[in-house]
């Protein structure tokens, strides 16, 4: 059956499972929903994810969203996955699933929040909001504080003290790298004082080489693009 990846690039979560299919071989074709142009607001998206938003996948007759669920779809339907990626042994496959929870409503929240009120608000043509900024950098920075005192255990270099990358690492890690478009000095003053978390995403770069380069290398362009939308808005 072919699989079909409705994804943008500037979405974390399509990131994920793009680097996810490319680490594992799975041929897939990236049908490319511009977030940008709204495109995932069309009726002809909705046919795919009625809750327009990305990524969404269709494999044969079956259609998925929500990138958690995706991932671990892709985990279980193609064969040549290694076990890392999604265990067979219930009680580290449960372990996962409780960081893919934990995910949406700590980290992912404290992302969206700090980001969508610095930079991304201004590229769908809304102001920038301040307060609702600082409570997601809040969110942010205890979630990233989470990780490194309990998600990642000292002796092993992946979550959950595993020694090879779980879906909950890619799913993770990308979300962070989002940080890539915020200004260096918030980049540095957020995730500076998190060298565990550093080395992490260090060793997930590597363990899905040359795919998490390739798939995040948009992000500085993003990063000009939103710096010179800003610098537009403080002449306003």
């Amino acid at each position: 059956m072919e699989l079909k990846l409705y994804v943008d690039r500037l979405s974390q979560p399509s990131r994920a499972i793009l680097i996810f299919c490319k680490a594992n071989g799975i041929e897939f074709e990236e049908v490319k929903i511009l977030i940008g142009k709204m495109q995932h607001r069309s009726p002809e998206f909705a046919e795919i994810n009625p809750m327009k938003q990305l990524p969404a996948i269709v494999h044969g007759d079956f259609k998925l969203f929500e990138s958690h669920a995706i991932l671990i779809y892709l985990a279980s339907a193609f064969s040549g996955v290694a076990d890392h990626w999604y265990p067979t042994d219930i009680y580290k496959r449960a372990k996962v699933h409780s960081v893919l929870d934990w995910h949406h409503s700590n980290l992912r929240r404290g992302s969206v929040g700090y980001l969508f009120n610095t930079r991304i608000a201004l590229a769908f043509g809304l102001p920038l909001d301040p307060k609702a900024s600082a409570e997601g950098e809040k969110l942010l920075s205890a979630s990233l504080a989470m990780i490194e005192s309990y998600w990642l255990e000292k002796d092993e270099p992946f979550l959950l003290g595993n020694s090879q990358p779980s879906i909950a690492d890619l799913a993770l890690v990308c979300e962070i790298m989002q940080l890539e478009v915020a200004d260096e000095e918030d980049r540095d003053r957020i995730l500076g004082p998190h060298k565990r978390i550093m080395k992490w995403i260090d060793d997930t770069k590597n363990a899905t080489a040359p795919y998490f380069d390739e798939i995040h290398s948009m992000l500085p362009l993003a990063k000009e693009k939103l710096k010179e939308l800003k610098v537009q808005a403080s002449k306003q």
